[in-house]
């Protein structure tokens, strides 16, 4: 929606000005779809620095882009830079931003040579969309909740039955088809359900191991509502958890505690990282978190910020992200606690509500 779009590219035009750049030409096609509403695979926007739009697709878009993008100039063809710089106008002795972060080194060189021919100039973008995308506007946030909501009703409804005796695999398709029949328009990533011995495989793929009794059960996975993406993990036991299971479960919980504390708007992102670092250090098992610990969710599953310790500045509110510590014990199991939520002024939202209390299941 216009409404939607036009204040993101004005955020855009506004970086262009201070750079003294005279367009952006933005080829990432999750940021033309931030910018414009565009969902194909095929496409380009070069912003202007006083906001004017140009988008350009192929002959397979025409009529999609005409209902996505319907308050900038539209153009068809092929060759996406070349139009674009072709009908822009731009005086000579202009500099444009581009993604060069994105682009390969043959794709840079056709455009830098394309660049000076129009007698531009050309220099990187740098990250500038993305930076933007890290902070959420209402509708944004709207569609994570949905997703959220999607995903842990779907959670809840799996849960309730019996686990053990069905094998990874179908325990995983269970779950996506509940999110579907919840409303996900699909998968946000691959479901990740790992029992037993697989648990301690952080990014396991579902099996036909058959879940037992004595498993920890490990299970991540998200809708994706609106081009945004729930993310979430639980672990449960199946039946009656050992005394092991829930020590490394407790562990895990302090720290994740921990982490959401520290998600507040202005702290620095890197405390997110150390602070629940050092809560497995104390208890023992630091050194079996081999994972990263949290990062920015949107458009994408993985986006900026990314919470390390060698991540500079400070978190900033509506801000969504996740928080997920884990222990992975080689041969015997793991745990991860998983949580979306959005960055505010004081406590955090949590989007994905699913109690985290440890569930024995049969």
């Amino acid at each position: 929606m216009p409404a939607q779009h036009e204040p993101r590219r004005a955020k855009l035009a506004k970086l262009l000005q201070e750079r003294d750049l005279g367009a952006a030409l933005v080829t990432d096609l999750v940021n033309v779809r931030y910018l414009t509403g565009f969902t194909g695979s095929n496409g380009a926007v070069l912003v202007h620095a006083d906001a004017r739009a140009s988008f350009v697709s192929d002959g397979r878009y025409t009529d999609q882009a005409a209902a996505e993008c319907p308050d900038v100039e539209r153009h068809t063809d092929r060759e996406l830079a070349a139009t674009l710089l072709a009908h822009a106008e731009l005086p000579r002795g202009t500099r444009i931003g581009a993604e060069t972060h994105a682009l390969s080194v043959d794709d840079y060189a056709a455009l830098a040579a394309l660049v000076d021919e129009h007698g531009l100039g050309v220099e990187s973008l740098r990250r500038a969309v993305e930076d933007l995308r890290v902070v959420k506007d209402d509708t944004e946030i709207a569609a994570l909740t949905e997703a959220c909501a999607i995903s842990t009703r779907a959670l809840e409804g799996l849960l309730d039955g019996p686990l053990a005796g069905r094998t990874e695999t179908e325990i995983a398709r269970d779950l996506e088809w509940r999110m579907y029949e919840h409303g996900a328009e699909a998968v946000g990533f691959d479901t990740i359900v790992a029992s037993g011995p697989h648990s301690a495989i952080p990014h396991h793929h579902p099996t036909d191991r058959v879940v037992e009794r004595g498993d920890l059960l490990k299970i991540d996975f998200g809708a994706r509502y609106a081009g945004y993406h729930a993310d979430c993990t639980r672990t449960v036991a199946i039946g009656r958890a050992a005394d092991w299971q829930r020590e490394i479960y407790a562990a895990v919980r302090a720290a994740q505690q921990a982490g959401l504390d520290t998600l507040v708007a202005g702290n620095a992102i890197a405390d997110a990282d150390t602070i629940p670092r050092e809560v497995l250090d104390e208890a023992g098992y630091l050194e079996a978190f081999t994972t990263g610990i949290g990062h920015g969710v949107g458009l994408v599953i993985h986006e900026d910020p990314f919470i390390r310790k060698t991540t500079a500045g400070t978190l900033l509110p509506r801000t969504p992200i996740t928080m997920e510590p884990g222990i992975y014990l080689p041969g015997r199991g793991g745990v991860r606690i998983e949580d979306t939520l959005v960055v505010e002024d004081g406590a955090p939202t949590i989007l994905t509500t699913y109690t985290k209390e440890l569930q024995e299941i049969g």
